[in-house]
């Protein structure tokens, strides 16, 4: 991979990460947030401790694994969890028992549909032990006294999260989450935590924003009703826009899933852009919904929250499985949501409503604005200046313009300027 591209740095710190093992609480997803401050300095982590009341929920208690393996009565270890941490059930409790197998398959999950892969399953809020396995190691197990172990512990400790508060010209925001609460997957996982920190070095180095940024990288579920318990009032206030930023790392799809409100401009704008960028994207409505997007467009919360995806969560035959490897994900999958997201931020930034200054068409000419020589690219850009001039009205701001006249809002903005300077556009606020 050529090391200078977004795409492959997002892969390898993908790569490097993928094998920590990541829960809704715990030291994996600590060390993975530690990694993305390393990353960005400007990133900040808060614990919140076990037990705290948020809103309907209560944060669970912190759960360490260590060590847990199945062994038959040869001492053969029949499944690792230091092989592949999908192997234990997510927040089991301890167990070193011999149990015979019609005991142990009690406690074993596999999938018979797809006997190669190991499925991923949790159970955070009701305490349980288990192992995860293929479904062909499961029919191959024999009858047989087998040593079950896992070495973990639940206690009161703490829900890790991370934020990056980036203030802009206004303090009216753009949104932007993610999570970090899952093991070894990585379109499912990582494709989300590294795009959006990708995202957040490039918008530090833009010191020319109208808006401020929020960002945060949360455990999925209890991590977002955990901030949102304690950052409601001023999200209400301030956020215009937000997007749940997860699923975006394969080349197979790009994918939107609407707010509950279908209409807010946060899904006006990714509309807008993947019109251009992605014209075959497949549309979700919210009742397609799976992710945090739930608990930000709940009822009294009401943010204007969205989401696109590669493919999406559910969607895909390896969600939730071991076949959600580094093999699913790619660097220019990765890049090419990176990029959808960067120009739905900027169009988010240039929006706004502009007023023509004379009567009738001006003349373009002597302002330096009509090509001295024809061809079809500079009739195409006349054109294009010729239909924007014709919508600007004062009343509709460049993501309706766009939708009229077919141009993306950034090559608009760029026109807008170029009219602003020759002192034709005026902008109304």
């Amino acid at each position: 991979m050529d090391d200078s591209t977004i795409g492959s740095r997002m892969f390898k710190l993908a790569e490097e990460l993928f094998p920590v093992c990541r829960s809704i609480t715990g030291d994996g997803t600590r060390d993975t947030l530690k990694r993305f401050q390393k990353e960005v300095p400007e990133i900040t982590i808060h614990e919140v401790p076990c037990g705290t009341k948020v809103f309907d929920w209560v944060i669970p208690k912190e759960w360490k694994i260590e060590e847990a393996y199945i062994e038959n009565s040869a001492g053969q270890r029949i499944i690792d969890f230091e092989e592949n941490n999908l192997h234990v059930v997510g927040y089991s409790t301890p167990i070193d028992e011999i149990m015979p197998l019609k005991e142990l398959d009690k406690h074993l999950y596999s999938l018979p549909e797809h006997p190669d892969w190991i499925p991923y399953v949790t159970s955070y809020y009701k305490e349980r032990w288990g192992f995860c396995m293929s479904h062909k190691q499961r029919l191959a197990l024999k009858e047989d006294q087998y040593h079950a172990v896992i070495k973990s512990k639940l206690f009161q400790g703490s829900l890790t999260y991370a934020e990056l508060l980036i203030p802009g010209k206004t303090e009216k925001e753009i949104f932007l989450s993610t999570y970090v609460c899952h093991p070894s997957m990585a379109n499912n996982e990582l494709s989300g935590p590294v795009v959006q920190l990708e995202l957040a070095k490039w918008l530090l180095q833009n010191k020319d924003r109208k808006y401020s940024y929020r960002l945060i990288w949360i455990p999925e579920t209890i991590g977002s009703i955990t901030y949102l318990s304690k950052n409601l009032a001023h999200m209400k206030k301030n956020i215009i826009a937000g997007y749940n930023i997860t699923c975006v790392g394969d080349d197979r799809a790009v994918s939107y899933v609407s707010s509950r409100m279908k209409h807010t401009l946060a899904d006006i704008a990714a509309k807008n852009v993947l019109h251009f960028m992605a014209p075959d994207y497949i549309e979700y409505d919210f009742l397609h919904r799976g992710s945090d997007e739930r608990q930000y467009n709940a009822p009294g919360v009401d943010l204007p929250v969205c989401s696109i995806c590669r493919s999406k969560y559910h969607e895909y035959p390896e969600y939730h499985t071991s076949a959600d490897n580094m093999s699913l994900i790619s660097p220019a999958g990765l890049e090419k949501a990176y990029d959808i997201y960067r120009e739905i931020i900027n169009s988010l930034e240039y929006n706004a409503k502009y007023k023509i200054n004379c009567y009738c068409e001006p003349q373009l000419g002597p302002r330096g604005l009509y090509p001295t020589e024809s061809f079809n690219r500079s009739s195409m850009a006349v054109q294009d200046m010729m239909n924007f001039i014709a919508y600007a009205d004062g009343t509709l701001d460049l993501f309706e313009i766009s939708k009229i006249i077919n141009v993306p809002v950034n090559d608009l903005h760029h026109i807008a300027v170029k009219l602003k300077e020759a002192g034709l556009f005026s902008e109304v606020e």
